[in-house]
């Protein structure tokens, strides 16, 4: 019997994510049309003797949660829970806090992702590289090759070439360590948890010798710094190297990048997502989906890569690219959107403008991840995507260019990189 655990994290981080957070937990942003974490338990679903997945994280178990789990349950046809931490506990904590509830039932091994990652999740193919190496006690993580210079952005695994045992482990390294990263996708047997706990002992032994420090600290642990690099070189630890598709979603540019590779991957997984130019229907080129309850006028064109949630409206002669428009929007005629994510009910005026830049890999470098850039660089804001949160309103014939716009505001002319709060 397998398991699955899914770390959501918590309301804290995510600020890279904003406006978009604001509404709704990052894990269940949209991405290709579907909340981002329902691509993982899909994965899941499809192993076969796979009963439980566990989501853990310091979300309180609000509305939006409880009915996605619901849903997702049912669609499924898998057990779904969710475990809440009293605090963030760390990629390691998390799952150590929660061990008994892991291990309940027996299950031989288990998976562990975090959320905040778009990927092909090869599962199955790790399941079989786990069973060639006879070692129980062997623990698997997903890998894949980065550039040298975007490798120092993650943690970098040196490999034996041969057993693809993991030699050496180093979290974002000051110089290049090597080229193959973790991608945050593992598979453990139930004796990881032996090493998490020789963590824990360490940390409970420190706080005893300072003063005046809290227990709660001794709970956070991290699996990448405290546990990999000590079981790296010690024939425990493993990198099975995929060559899938895999991205970071840290920002809100990042989640059109990972809308695109999800899109592609439908043409395998699900056709009947993709939308077509049909007769008296709207022009589609590439990769698009568009919820059933949007209203499209069949002048707009809508394409590539594109998403279109539920209950949108989009106007005569409207073009779209590049971008994913939540649910309840309405793009009015002729209106022209480009690389950027329009928030829930949010409105765009007639031919109004709104445009971002997009933050995509290097598409020569087959290697290239992509950036996650910070909001500002040297005192300007970085020229990104553009966002508008939920619930904004764009007069007809303005031009918004790279800028943010925070919820619930009411623009009255044109704006370029800009944050408008």
């Amino acid at each position: 019997m397998l398991k699955a655990v899914i770390l959501i994290g918590g309301p804290q981080k995510g600020t890279r994510f904003r406006p978009l957070s604001f509404e709704v937990p990052k894990p269940l942003f949209p991405v290709a049309g579907v909340p981002m974490l329902q691509h993982h338990i899909e994965a899941c679903s499809k192993v076969p003797n796979l009963k439980e997945i566990l989501l853990i994280g310091f979300y309180q178990p609000n509305e939006a949660l409880s009915r996605f789990l619901v849903t997702a349950q049912q669609e499924f046809k898998v057990a779904i829970r969710y475990l809440q931490e009293f605090s963030a506990l760390g990629t390691g904590g998390g799952i150590y806090h929660f061990r008994d509830q892991i291990l309940s039932g027996g299950p031989q091994a288990f998976f562990v992702m975090n959320a905040d990652v778009c990927s092909e999740f090869p599962l199955l193919q790790m399941l079989e590289f786990q069973k060639q190496h006879e070692n129980t006690h062997s623990y698997i993580m997903l890998g894949t090759t980065a550039n040298r210079t975007q490798s120092l952005n993650y943690g970098c695994i040196v490999a034996n070439t041969e057993t693809q045992e993991v030699l050496h482990y180093v979290e974002k390294p000051s110089t290049f360590v090597s080229d193959i990263i973790n991608c945050g996708i593992y598979l453990f047997a139930p004796t990881i948890f032996q090493h998490i706990a020789e963590v824990f002992q360490r940390n409970q032994q420190d706080i005893q010798l300072e003063e005046n420090s809290s227990w709660q600290r001794t709970e956070v642990i991290r699996l990448e710094q405290d546990v990999f690099t000590a079981l790296a070189g010690k024939c425990h630890l493993y990198v099975y190297k995929t060559d899938g598709f895999w991205s970071q979603i840290k920002s809100a540019g990042s989640a059109i990048y990972a809308s695109r590779l999800y899109l592609s991957q439908y043409h395998t997984t699900h056709p009947e997502r993709l939308a077509q130019t049909k007769v008296g229907g709207p022009t589609i080129l590439g990769n698009v989906y568009i919820h059933p309850t949007a209203k499209v006028d069949s002048s707009a064109v809508l394409g590539p890569n594109v998403s279109v949630g539920m209950g949108v409206t989009i106007g005569a002669g409207v073009r779209v690219r590049e971008s994913i428009i939540l649910h309840g929007a309405i793009l009015q005629d002729h209106s022209c959107v480009l690389n950027s994510i329009v928030g829930w009910d949010s409105t765009i005026g007639r031919w109004a403008r709104v445009e971002g830049t997009p933050s995509d890999p290097n598409p020569n470098d087959p290697y290239a991840k992509i950036d996650s850039e910070t909001l500002f660089r040297e005192g300007k804001l970085t020229p990104s995507i553009t966002i508008l949160g939920c619930n904004v309103s764009i007069p007809a014939e303005v031009v918004i260019l790279n800028s943010i716009v925070l919820p619930h505001k009411e623009l009255s002319r044109s704006f370029k990189n800009q944050i408008i709060l």
